[in-house]
């Protein structure tokens, strides 16, 4: 069976992780354990609340190398997307430069608020294994203020708070890293779906 690593990040959608894991009738560990993480054929990067706070997190655990080590696939998810990239807008925070790009900040309209939060339909930019079995401008769950514009990583793309809104990357994949500025583990069949690739897929 496929070992999952959790990277215990402090974010408040962990115990959902799990259970979708389990659901998927895989065990995923929570840990902060360097070895654990290195030697564990899938890692989760995920994350909820403030990038500066996570990150000072991953740092005061010793991770932020380890992390940008790692060769197996690796899935961030949410805020733990963000993470993977260069800079975050939020507190003009340095995260940890794996992904090109900076995280910047949705603009609120009258008739897209932020933080961009519910259920926004996801369009397919080009082929990758993370999507397989899934349809076209398929819906996720999404609660974010931040996200990371379209760009050559960009797998698939949504819209802030409707199909007009402002576009930006929904899912990214780079070398070994992907990620999901969705919550798959929230986001039903879909989102199943995106984990199930995940296990059992090649970056």
């Amino acid at each position: 069976m496929t070992s999952v690593a959790i990277i215990d990040s402090g974010g408040a959608n962990i115990a959902s992780l799990l259970f979708a894991f389990e659901r998927l009738q895989h065990k995923a560990v929570v840990t902060s354990d360097k070895v654990e993480i290195q030697t564990a054929d899938r890692v989760v990067l995920p994350g909820v609340g403030a990038a500066r706070d996570a990150m000072a997190r991953l740092q005061r655990a010793g991770l932020t190398d380890t992390i940008r080590g790692l060769t197996q696939p690796v899935l961030g998810i949410c805020l733990g997307m963000q993470l993977l990239c260069e800079r975050s807008e939020e507190e003009d925070t340095e995260c940890l430069g794996i992904v090109p790009g900076v995280a910047t900040k949705l603009q609120a309209t009258s008739e897209a608020p932020v933080p961009n939060m519910g259920w926004c339909r996801t369009r397919i930019r080009r082929d990758h294994a993370l999507l397989d079995g899934l349809d076209d401008e398929s819906y996720f769950y999404y609660l974010h203020s931040y996200a990371l514009p379209v760009s050559e990583n960009t797998v698939a793309t949504a819209s802030h708070s409707g199909q007009d809104g402002e576009e930006f990357s929904s899912i990214i994949a780079h070398k070994n890293f992907l990620a999901a500025q969705f919550h798959p583990e929230r986001s039903s069949i879909a989102g199943a779906t995106i984990l199930a690739n995940f296990l059992r897929g090649k970056p």
